[in-house]
């Protein structure tokens, strides 16, 4: 049997240094000539669905269109890839050695749980040199609401996989209700701006993925 870990991206694996943002509030400019339309939006947790519904509520007084929505994507990746190109990634401290030490291990495979277009997700994940250990997951494409999203990672990881128990990385609040709402365990990290007092309702609290490894120890031996 198969521990799978699904892990969020943003604030949890990797900072991004805002790439995603000022890709959004490019596109926005460009499509609707309103510059800054994503200030004062919290980005933290959210699908890129959501984040494009809640600038055009606060923006132009309703939600986008199907065909907006995908205008919007299909111009913010070329952005998304130039911003990161130019900024760079800071991948997270423990990051590299948990997922190592996670990946070394035969009865525990890994994926992701993230807001991200699959696309967009790549985008970072590739620039972190993180994407070798992610092949599948959940993603904003596949939903714009995060509990499904995280459902349907686990869907996929358990048509290949033999489930013992599923197990959800993050670092807002957001996360920790997706997990729940899927039944899963939850892990939160501090990395992402949640303080350790907001994210207490998880079944554990790191101040960072360096405390993976002897968490996984305990709980599974």
């Amino acid at each position: 049997m198969t521990v799978l870990y699904l892990f969020d991206i943003d604030g949890t694996l990797l900072h991004a240094h805002g790439s995603g943002r000022d890709a959004f509030d490019a596109v926005f400019a460009a499509l609707h000539g309103i510059a800054g339309a994503s200030e004062g939006i919290s980005y933290g947790g959210k699908t890129d669905g959501q984040l494009v519904d809640e600038i055009f509520v606060a923006r132009l007084g309703r939600t986008a269109t199907p065909a907006e929505h995908t205008a919007f994507l299909d111009a913010y990746l070329p952005l998304l890839r130039e911003q990161v190109t130019a900024r760079g990634v800071q991948v997270l401290e423990g990051v590299i050695e948990a997922l190592e030490w996670l990946a070394a291990r035969p009865d525990v495979v890994i994926g992701v749980a993230t807001g991200n277009i699959r696309a967009g997700a790549e985008v970072k994940l590739t620039a972190a040199k993180l994407d070798r250990w992610f092949a599948f997951g959940g993603y904003a494409c596949d939903s714009p609401l995060r509990a499904e999203l995280v459902a349907r990672g686990i869907e996929r990881g358990r048509d290949k996989y033999q489930l013992r128990e599923v197990v959800v990385v993050g670092d807002t609040v957001h996360d920790i209700a997706a997990a729940r709402a899927c039944g899963a365990t939850v892990c939160a990290v501090t990395t992402g701006g949640y303080p350790a007092e907001k994210l207490a309702h998880a079944d554990a609290v790191w101040s960072s993925m360096a405390e993976l490894p002897a968490w996984h120890a305990r709980r599974f031996g």
